[in-house]
């Protein structure tokens, strides 16, 4: 649904509508699950894939509805989450914004506020992360910072929720006084104020009615920045033209006045004043010990320490993922097992008999058996190792330390959160490239991402190379992956026109994680793999089901052998486990003997993959399987974060690549 139809049913059932707006890195979504409780329903604009999240609250016998913005150091048009931040608040009238602003990046953070303030919309401000900075030694007078703002500003700990409750009750003392026009209490320098009045009283006399109903000093100011969405509006208008002329003709005074174009001087207008009022009411101790988050913080972002702390922080990761998760996965395994596989599977052979419809409903049971012990397991290990990392600051390190690198992948910094969080499962990671800002950064992070092995490839790695070839040749192939990820992302910065974006997010010391964000991070992630990936897994696994109790698959042998056996020199068998995998990738292995037994002479359903193929057919086998398109859920997911076009095209490179090396594979190994 369009997000506008579901701001009109929350307004429909709430006496007020609230927007929280805020930096990625403030704590916003930490406050927003705080007053919501994280009961929210999602929506996007059309072509937009940054969402907005929604709840429905009540505070003191009152039902307020939540509007979460993306979070966003801005509100111009350059990227999809300012674009969605401000339509948000444009296109849903929110009757008070509620800003969020961190206390030790004050002037940083004041920016977006300021522009808020420009397009009129009635403010409360939350000083969050008050503690860290009275520890930091900033000192900020609240009280100043309020009348130099001209909004109610209320300090917050968003992780502890002091102070929550104020803000909501001065967001609701605000939206019931509210003004259509709240006075500004700052102005610009006079040369520009002056020019800004002058246009907004052309605006009043000539333009019925403003965009949005915004005042006529914001478009002026807009209009002054040369905001392309706001410009269009105009051309379409006969008395827009005029408007834009006289516009163009004030910014090209204020360019030679200045030397620098009318919107670089706005942007550093408003800095100025951001930095003026953060040195006004706030007060930094002289000389304080350093506290440990710092210290840590210096020795992490230092390359000479940092990149070493990495290796093993990333390192430690792997081995509790691995270690954690295999330990999960027979825990869960054995209660699958005993208590609904075993138990269900007699119950529908006794009531239904043994024929095609009860295997196939047994075959649809066994997949979400394997979400549950393949899957899941690795994945609840790693949200929650992830959502420590996030939680602790120290992902902000890892992008900063992996920024240089990932600029020439054509990405930034912030792109390796979603990279690393591709090792537990594709699906999410591609839903987290929309952190990043451009469609070009998306669907480079999107091919590096299918790139990366999830837990249930490298399953298949441990299963298959690992188990019959050893450790060195599963380290091997390990080594190719990450060469494929690295050169693919090297090519695909030349290719795709474009330049990556700076790396911009905030800088804080080391904190000590909150176990309760910490369960709702991991329990949010989980619900969208759940939601998305599981029931295409589960569906796979009934058309599995289908084409093997029906006898289906054997037809499709004859057709793959000039690929398999000519290209790969791998059995035709094998082949047809790697397409099947598509479905499930977990089950490429063991589908793979089952296959065999049906029509390899003298293969059972007990027998090794080298019972019937040789360890160079094994390796070739598991490097197509690992490097082709991870699953029909990363598919569906990538459709629609991409579109159709993107998403296929990204799926077909992957599979010409692993044909590719495939081929590469079984050349070499013939020839040594």
């Amino acid at each position: 649904m369009h997000p506008l139809e579901e701001l009109e049913r929350l307004r429909s059932r709430a006496e007020f509508i609230f927007a929280l707006a805020g930096n990625p890195n403030v704590g916003k979504s930490t406050i927003f699950g705080r007053i919501t409780g994280m009961g929210v329903m999602t929506a996007n604009y059309p072509g937009m894939t940054v969402e907005l999240n929604l709840a429905l609250t009540e505070f003191e016998g009152r039902r307020l509805g939540i509007v979460d913005l993306p979070g966003t150091y801005a509100l111009g048009a350059v990227s999809e989450d300012q674009l969605v931040a401000r339509r948000g608040v444009l296109q849903g009238r929110p009757d008070v914004v509620i800003v969020i602003l961190d206390a030790n990046n004050l002037a940083r953070n004041l920016y977006l506020l300021l522009q808020f303030l420009d397009l009129g919309c009635p403010i409360v401000a939350a000083l969050n992360l008050v503690d860290q900075a009275e520890k930091s030694g900033i000192h900020t007078d609240v009280q100043l910072l309020s009348e130099y703002l001209g909004v109610p500003v209320v300090p917050t700990v968003g992780v502890r929720g002091d102070g929550l409750n104020k803000l909501i009750a001065q967001a609701v003392e605000v939206a019931e006084r509210r003004e259509e026009y709240p006075v500004i209490p700052f102005s610009y320098a006079m040369d520009i104020e002056s020019r800004l009045r002058r246009l907004a009283r052309r605006i009043q006399r000539e333009v019925e009615e403003t965009p949005y109903g915004i005042s006529p000093r914001a478009l002026a100011i807009l209009l002054l920045e040369e905001d392309r969405e706001f410009v269009e509006w105009m051309e379409e208008r006969e008395e827009g033209r005029g408007i834009l002329e006289f516009a163009r003709r004030l910014a090209a005074e204020i360019e030679r006045e200045h030397g620098e174009s009318a919107p670089v001087i706005l942007a550093r207008e408003r800095h100025g004043i951001a930095g003026s009022i953060a040195e006004g009411v706030q007060a930094r101790s002289e000389y304080r010990k350093p506290l440990w988050g710092e210290r840590l913080w210096e020795y992490t972002t230092s390359f000479k320490t940092g990149l070493p702390i990495m290796i093993l922080v990333m390192g430690a990761v792997f081995t509790v993922l691995f270690w954690g998760g295999g330990q999960l996965a027979s825990l869960f395994a054995r209660f699958w097992e005993n208590l609904v596989s075993g138990p269900l599977g007699r119950a529908l052979e006794s009531a239904l008999g043994a024929n095609l419809l009860s295997r196939t409903i047994i075959w649809g049971v066994d997949g979400l058996g394997a979400i549950l012990e393949i899957a899941l397991p690795y994945l609840l290990v790693f949200y929650v190792i992830l959502a420590a990392m996030e939680d602790s600051g120290y992902l902000n390190a890892v992008a900063f330390l992996t920024d240089r690198l990932m600029h020439r992948l054509g990405l930034h910094g912030r792109a390796v959160i979603p990279l690393i969080s591709a090792v537990g499962c594709n699906v999410p990671a591609v839903m987290g490239t929309r952190v990043l800002s451009t469609r070009r950064e998306r669907i480079i992070a999107c091919a590096l991402i299918v790139l990366v092995p999830c837990s249930a490839r490298v399953a298949v790695i441990m299963g298959g190379v690992a188990r019959f070839l050893g450790w060195p040749y599963a380290m091997l192939l390990f080594a190719i992956i990450i060469i494929l990820v690295l050169g693919a992302g090297l090519l695909l910065n030349r290719l795709l026109p474009g330049e990556s974006t700076g790396l911009v997010m905030e800088m804080f010391p080391f904190r000590v994680p909150s176990p309760a964000t910490m369960a709702k991070k991991t329990w949010l992630r989980i619900k969208d793999f759940l939601y998305i990936a599981a029931p295409l897994i589960v569906a796979g696994s009934v058309l599995l089901g289908i084409l093997y109790e029906s006898g289906w698959i054997e037809h499709l042998l004859g057709p793959l052998r000039p690929l398999t056996e000519w290209w790969l020199g791998i059995p035709a068998v094998a082949g047809l486990a790697l397409i099947l995998g598509f479905l499930r990738k977990e089950l490429a292995l063991a589908l793979l003997v089952v296959l065999a037994a049906r029509v390899v002479p003298g293969v059972t359903e007990s027998s090794t993959l080298l019972d019937f193929m040789t360890r160079g057919q094994v390796f070739t086998f598991v490097l197509v399987c690992a490097v082709y398109i991870p699953c029909v859920a990363t598919l569906a997911v990538l459709w629609r974060e991409l579109g159709a076009r993107d998403s296929l095209l990204v799926a077909a490179s992957t599979v010409l690549l692993a044909l590719l090396l495939g081929g590469l594979s079984h050349l070499v190994i013939a020839m040594l």
